[in-house]
């Protein structure tokens, strides 16, 4: 019984370390997208999307609590080091990850997609999510204006980020 017991702490343990190492990996690809000219500051939203690759590699190799809970950390990270919790940015990305999960999920539970479909509607549904906040924030309907764009190139790093995870 010890025996098990400690094969798989020893197994919890490896895992562990790998989840972790796979967060600081999609933290410092965000980071690194951040200073990336392309796209940064262009178009505000407007993001290459580099760390859902691990986001969704994690959903796909792991499970569904591993990869929300690598989601939800990355975002509160990032806030710790670049925007500060709890800013309207940190709000932005929060919604986006959350509700970007959560479509994710589902659709790799109860569809057929790819891992390339997946990441295209989980690219989509992060857009929806910081429209959302940015309606809310800035009690203005009209920002749904903007949504066309964010829904193509939405599509377009979806399908760079599905590659990538594959």
């Amino acid at each position: 019984m010890e025996y098990q017991n400690r094969k798989q702490v020893k197994m919890d343990t490896k895992k562990i370390a790998k989840l972790s190492m796979l967060l600081a990996i999609s933290v410092v690809l965000s980071l690194l997208e951040s200073i990336i000219p392309i796209l940064n500051g262009i178009m505000p939203g407007i993001k290459l999307g580099l760390a859902n690759i691990v986001v969704v590699f994690v959903l796909y190799k792991y499970s569904f609590k591993d990869a929300l809970y690598l989601s939800i950390l990355r975002v509160f990270m990032l806030g710790i080091l670049r925007t500060g919790l709890f800013s309207i940015t940190f709000s932005f990305s929060l919604a986006g990850a959350l509700l970007s999960f959560v479509v994710m999920y589902l659709i790799k539970r109860y569809t057929k997609l790819s891992i390339i479909g997946v990441s295209i509607t989980g690219a989509i549904a992060h857009s929806i999510g910081q429209i959302i906040i940015a309606i809310i924030f800035l009690s203005n309907i009209n920002i749904i204006y903007y949504f066309p764009i964010l829904l193509i190139s939405s599509t377009i790093t979806g399908i760079i980020v599905g590659i990538c995870s594959k």
